[in-house]
């Protein structure tokens, strides 16, 4: 699975070119190779349905997931961001898919799978402010690991709006796309984050 922009029509023209590299080999590019399965995302309007592609090298597959969807999860990552958020104000699981209009078990999930670890994922997102900014302003921390978390994504999604510039080269750097694209995806998956650093 390789995490890409929004805009299906970059993607295709990015396939063409050559220009996404394969994350199994580290050598090869990609090139299209069909379509995944289509679904329903609640947040998204119409039904998803993943590009496919394959390295010319290896051969192995990948599904070309949007930053606007984690791995495995129904929801739009806007609604699992506002989640988080809304946590980190104090709302309880209850509130929080009251408001969002999620079912409460889901919201729980996600704020278990998170809560785990938070410490991990405010570290992997500094670690991504100060690799990838200019003269980061590390945050203070808040006295709560929701915010200090919020905080840290916060970071890093201003590091690549000042490296890339807020809308120019990536489109609009929002939360929850750097949410998605830093974690690759797989921020409520197990196994995230991998032992070694993101490079």
């Amino acid at each position: 699975m390789v995490t890409v922009e929004a805009d299906c029509v970059h993607v295709e023209s990015r396939l063409a070119a050559g220009q996404i590299g394969c994350p199994a080999c580290s050598r090869g590019v990609l090139g299209g190779w069909g379509f995944a399965r289509a679904r329903r995302v609640a947040g998204l309007t119409g039904p998803l349905r993943p590009r496919r592609a394959r390295c010319r090298s290896c051969l192995v597959t990948h599904v070309l997931l949007p930053v606007t969807v984690l791995l495995r999860r129904g929801y739009a990552a806007q609604t699992i961001w506002d989640s988080l958020s809304l946590r980190s104000h104090g709302r309880g699981h209850r509130q929080i898919a009251a408001r969002l209009k999620v079912p409460a078990a889901t919201v729980r999930g996600w704020l278990r799978r998170a809560g785990g670890r938070l410490e991990v994922i405010r570290a992997w997102f500094l670690r991504v402010a100060v690799r990838t900014g200019i003269d980061v302003e590390i945050p203070d921390g808040f006295g709560c690991r929701w915010r200090d978390v919020l905080a840290a994504v916060a970071a890093a999604a201003a590091a690549i709006g000042q490296r890339f510039g807020p809308v120019g080269l990536v489109g609009a750097v929002t939360a929850a796309q750097v949410m998605v694209a830093v974690s690759g995806g797989r921020l409520l998956a197990p196994g995230w984050p991998p032992l070694s650093p993101a490079r």
